[in-house]
């Protein structure tokens, strides 16, 4: 199993984390089956969004029941231990933190081996680390964390670009992988704990 791979599925599993824990932290009610869904739905969203744009059939998990493994693992993960986390209020947080990172730099690294020009492959990274979890929002009636003021796709488009840019440099590739995922996190950390946003546009002046 190489690296990337391993992270890929631990991508898998702490995105569908963020999934289960969102709907067992709504107020109404939701079964085993609704919470497995969201968990599901969010792990898999962006990356299936990607790889249909991208043309790669089938998608990855479709064809690799590794990922599905991974989304029933995270999914009784959540079931087990719920009561011990799901009272931390940055829980969901950190763990779509992470996901987001993981599948932001995944995204981006599997649309180059696709040859896709370089800009593309920033959008791309950007729609896999972000879609599950608009997916999530939507379908629990949230509001998505993108339409927010808080920054969230600025912190995967700067990451994606650092991805590129080390790629162009010929970086070690397992390097390029750990910083631009660091990146990500840090920054979007930060900038959840200092309220960084970008100007607000007024389209009523």
């Amino acid at each position: 199993m190489s690296f990337i791979y391993a992270i890929d599925l631990a991508g898998t599993f702490i995105f569908t984390i963020s999934g289960a824990l969102a709907a067992s932290d709504k107020k109404h009610h939701h079964d085993i089956f609704s919470v497995f869904f969201t968990g599901f739905i969010t792990a898999i969203g962006g990356g299936t969004i990607r790889d249909v744009m991208l043309g790669a059939y089938p998608v990855a998990w479709i064809n690799d029941i590794n990922y599905l493994l991974s989304i029933f693992g995270g999914v009784l993960f959540t079931l087990i231990f719920r009561k011990h986390i799901i009272h931390l209020s940055r829980t969901l947080r950190l763990f779509d933190t992470i996901g987001m990172a993981i599948y932001v730099v995944l995204g981006v690294q599997k649309s180059i081996a696709f040859e896709v020009n370089l800009l593309a492959a920033v959008v791309l990274g950007m729609v896999s680390g972000i879609f599950g979890g608009v997916i999530r929002d939507t379908l629990l009636n949230d509001i998505p964390l993108i339409f927010r003021k808080e920054l969230y796709a600025t912190p995967c488009l700067l990451g994606a670009s650092l991805f590129v840019l080390l790629h162009v440099f010929q970086i070690d590739n397992n390097f390029n992988f750990i910083s631009c995922v660091a990146f990500i996190v840090l920054f979007r950390y930060f900038a959840v704990r200092y309220e960084w946003s970008l100007p607000q546009l007024n389209f009523r002046e």
